[in-house]
């Protein structure tokens, strides 16, 4: 196993059974390093945390430790991804969330408020002002939310912002409940499905063109 660090390939084995490497002498555990790799398999396919956990033989509270870092590290490529095709957005727009189980009028200050912007049929996602922008005033949020929704009922444009928000309502409902403080992370696992599973679609129809040409 090369070294995770440098990537040298000379290392040495210890007796914990951890490695260090002859280049730039850090330890590392092999064991550790095939666990991660396997839990992120688990996770690329969209395998959840208990199904994961079951079929690994691995503590729940293990997986679900792996797959929270691994939607961090997400928001971390998403966020150098898109600064270097920032001028590239063709569009933006935002979005007021509430789970459809809640009602609004009882539940503003659930509202997840963030901003969409469209590149290279991708989106990037960022996080918008909370409820406490509106201070003791909550019924400028209920009347945006209003207005909102009726806007997007009646349109039916489907462009790539639209797509995703679709995606996304219907992603979130496999986790029951997500608190303020990690909705950003399952927002950017939502995004990087959707963006993934366009690069495959999109590699897979060209791949279905060559083929039949």
């Amino acid at each position: 196993m090369n070294c995770p660090y440098c990537n040298n390939q000379k290392c040495y084995s210890l007796s914990n059974g951890h490695k260090k490497c002859s280049r730039c002498r850090k330890k590392f555990s092999p064991k550790k390093i095939i666990q991660k790799e396997i839990l992120w398999k688990c996770f690329k396919k969209g395998i959840n945390a208990t199904k994961c956990a079951k079929s690994q033989k691995m503590h729940i509270a293990t997986v679900l430790k792996h797959y929270m870092n691994f939607r961090r590290e997400l928001a971390i490529i998403a966020d150098k991804e898109y600064y270097k095709n920032s001028h590239k957005v063709t569009g933006y727009d935002e979005y007021l969330y509430l789970p459809k189980s809640l009602k609004v009028e009882e539940n503003i200050d659930k509202l997840q408020h963030f901003l969409t912007l469209s590149y290279d049929n991708k989106v990037y996602n960022i996080m918008m002002p909370s409820i406490k922008k509106y201070g003791s005033n909550p019924d400028k949020l209920l009347l945006k939310y209003l207005q909102f929704n009726r806007v997007s009922k009646i349109s039916t444009a489907q462009n790539t912002i639209t797509k995703f928000w679709d995606y996304f309502e219907e992603f979130i409902l496999q986790y029951k409940g997500v608190n303020s403080e990690n909705f950003i992370y399952y927002l950017k696992e939502a995004e990087w499905r959707f963006n993934f599973e366009l690069r495959v679609k999109s590699y897979y129809s060209s791949q279905f063109l060559i083929l039949n040409s």
